[in-house]
């Protein structure tokens, strides 16, 4: 099976960028995306063979999800059944015969670390989400984590130490993600491989000089590893400040 993962920041203008080309050609089984920006209404896709499931924020112009799948799932629930994390439209998931499909776009923590607090009780909640799945059956889990894990993950690691997105804080909150049992499959793939990134600031020509940030993932529960097949980052499509992720799993 192949999946994608893609932060569009603003699904409307994304699809006046080439969003259905990317989409008809890639051909995925299943298509995420974070951080829609839209609300019920907005947007009509037409997606023959897909069944579509939105997850809208409160807010209007913020945040939000979809997951485009070929196969009916068994169930989808929106959220994490947490009222304080459930208003801002960031997680989708879907249940299928082997394995539960998650995707998700967690919380910045801002400027000056602004929302830290909340955002380390995202990750203790989030963790805690996904584990109780898993005694069900494997997750993957895939989206726009925001954080870059390691120094190998943005191309400034010594300038950008303690920022929002590689803060000690939330690197470490990934690392017990990782101890809990989990797969960064980029990594299982290509556990050296420098200058792969998935955001780019829009500031300083930072994607035209490979400047970027690899904060969106797949993710897969320790017994999926011999399944997985591939993984790549397809940093040349253009159409919102991150570009797609997939990876290739055989489910």
């Amino acid at each position: 099976m192949k999946f994608i993962s893609w932060n569009v920041n603003g699904i409307r203008a994304c699809l006046q960028k080439g969003f259905m080309d990317y989409f008809n050609e890639v051909g995925a089984d299943i298509f995420c995306l974070q951080e829609t920006k839209c609300q019920a209404g907005q947007v009509e896709l037409d997606l023959p063979g897909y069944h579509q499931y939105w997850n809208y924020a409160e807010k209007k112009g913020y945040s939000g999800t979809a997951i485009f799948t070929r196969q009916e799932p068994i169930s989808v629930a929106y959220g994490m059944g947490i009222a304080e994390h459930d208003t801002e439209g960031r997680v989708i998931t879907l249940e299928f015969e082997n394995f539960f499909f998650v995707t998700v776009y967690t919380p910045n923590a801002q400027s000056e670390l602004a929302r830290i607090d909340y955002r380390m009780q995202w990750e203790d909640d989030f963790r805690a989400y996904l584990k109780g799945l898993e005694t069900t059956k494997p997750v993957v889990v895939c989206g726009d984590l925001n954080v870059a894990y390691a120094e190998i993950d943005l191309k400034n690691p010594k300038t950008n130490r303690g920022n929002a997105g590689f803060s000690d804080e939330e690197r470490g909150k990934f690392g017990e993600l990782m101890e809990a049992g989990f797969i960064d499959t980029f990594r299982y793939f290509y556990p050296d491989l420098e200058g792969a990134y998935s955001w780019w600031s829009y500031r300083f020509k930072a994607r035209e000089k490979n400047a970027g940030w690899r904060i969106d993932y797949f993710l897969t529960s320790q017994s999926l590893k011999e399944k997985l097949v591939g993984a790549e980052i397809h940093k040349d499509i253009l159409g919102s400040d991150h570009c797609p992720v997939m990876l290739e799993i055989n489910l």
